[in-house]
């Protein structure tokens, strides 16, 4: 039964009264407690819920909870969250396994480690804390049984942090986030059954160091490059990063340390070098996705030069390129239709499916695809998609009869792009592949696209 539901059954019922009293799953949000902004102010609403949380906690026996989530409202602050050692102290007991307390930024909580330092810390599995500072040390000890770990926007240090790491043997899974106080996050050999590791958006952190040797799934974000050690990563199969040069860097210093990568995600903003051709390989990789994603990727990239990892990549099955902007500076085929470079030589036969999105006339990214549909012997699908509203009318999750708007000049440079498939691509591609393009919805744009003539 919902949380919510017991909580008002036990009102009326003697017998579930004491039931309730030892419920073993706690969940407490705005949600589950019906506090509400449309029926509160945002102080009020903060108030509601540390009342009624403080009342269900001191009837609650304390008893049998194997789960307590505390979701704190955004509006809840030093004040509000003065309740929070109690609660605590009586749920975060032995036998407890799932732990979860989510406050906003103001509630400037320190989050009392020394709770999980008796035999609390010898049941706990899954560990997710936001918004809260978090300082454990090797004197109180470890998390014997501590399978995940997840921290965002907590005051942590990478000192700290290790020291945990280290004596919690039995993790599978580390996320951190927003935790700026890290500059160095070290993450210990003795972690072998840590098999994925997360890290997000974390300002100040320079050096990830792990010599974990079982990681499968790492993932990476940032708005700036940082020195990244993993070891041989021999069990290193699927990898998302998201950079400025991530492209470059993954071409050139991932593949001779990821031998056995199959999947990878890559995100780039900007990237100031070509991407070279080298002899490095990812020799297992099957699935590749490469996204150049700004409002103005810069228009000295040769997206040509991505054909280098088709050729790092004799396995590679299904490519998608996402060079989505929202102005587009590159040189034009339509500008200049001559001399168009051709790779010679370079033969492809495991490629099925080539996607690209956000599709323009850029002379480069034209030629890429030439390339694509001269070369790749085993291609079945290409898929070429001209810019696109974000809500589309043709998408059910989007649940909407109209498109969202597109300013004028990204419409017309998406007419440009589907002219230059139809000139320049389309005659080349072969009659056992399926050419799909995808255009901007002419129904929803039709009023635009008539100002276009």
């Amino acid at each position: 039964m919902p949380m919510r539901d017991a909580a008002q059954a036990a009102c009326v019922s003697r017998a579930f009264l004491h039931s309730w009293r030892s419920h073993p799953n706690l969940d407490f949000s705005k949600k589950t407690l019906g506090s509400n902004k449309k029926t509160y102010g945002n102080g009020e609403v903060a108030r509601d819920f540390s009342s009624k949380v403080d009342h269900i906690l001191r009837k609650h026996s304390g008893i049998g909870v194997k789960k307590l989530k505390i979701h704190m409202p955004e509006f809840c602050n030093a004040k509000d969250s003065c309740y929070l050692d109690s609660w605590l102290q009586i749920a975060v007991i032995p036998g407890i396994e799932d732990l979860v307390l989510a406050l906003s930024w103001k509630a400037k909580y320190n989050f009392p480690y020394s709770l999980l330092s008796n035999r609390s810390g010898d049941s706990i599995r899954s560990l997710h804390l936001a918004g809260c500072s978090f300082r454990p040390t090797s004197e109180l000890g470890g998390l014997r049984t501590l399978t995940r770990l997840h921290l965002r926007d907590v005051c942590i240090k990478g000192g700290e942090l290790g020291s945990l790491l280290s004596s919690s043997l039995t993790l599978e899974q580390l996320e951190i986030m927003n935790c700026d106080g890290i500059v160095c996050l070290k993450v210990p050999c003795l972690l072998q059954r840590l098999s994925n590791l997360k890290v997000f958006e974390c300002r100040t952190l320079r050096v990830i160091d792990s010599k974990a040797p079982n990681i499968s799934r790492f993932s990476f974000t940032g708005d700036h490059r940082v020195k990244l050690s993993l070891g041989e990563a021999l069990q290193m199969n699927n990898l998302f990063m998201c950079f400025s040069g991530a492209v470059h860097y993954a071409r050139v210093e991932l593949p001779s340390s990821m031998p056995n990568l199959e999947t990878a995600t890559i995100y780039s903003g900007s990237e100031i070098v070509d991407t070279p051709m080298l002899h490095s390989k990812y020799a297992h990789l099957k699935n590749l996705s490469i996204a150049l994603i700004a409002l103005t990727f810069p228009p000295t990239y040769d997206y040509f030069s991505l054909a280098s990892f088709f050729d790092a990549c004799p396995s590679l099955e299904i490519f998608l390129l996402d060079v989505s902007q929202r102005k587009m500076e590159h040189v034009s085929i339509l500008g200049d239709p001559s001399g168009l470079r051709h790779l010679r030589g370079q033969h492809h036969h495991k490629i099925k499916s080539v996607k690209i999105l956000g599709f323009t006339s850029s002379k480069s990214l034209v030629e890429l695809t030439c390339h694509v549909v001269e070369n790749i012997t085993s291609l079945e699908l290409l898929t070429l998609e001209a810019h696109q509203s974000t809500v589309r009318c043709s998408v059910p999750a989007h649940n909407c009869r109209k498109c969202s708007p597109l300013p004028i000049d990204v419409l017309m440079e998406a007419e440009r792009a589907l002219f230059a498939i139809r000139a320049f691509i389309e005659p080349k591609v072969s009659s056992k592949v399926k050419l799909n393009i995808v255009e901007p919805c002419r129904q929803c744009h039709a009023a635009e696209l008539a100002r276009l003539g």
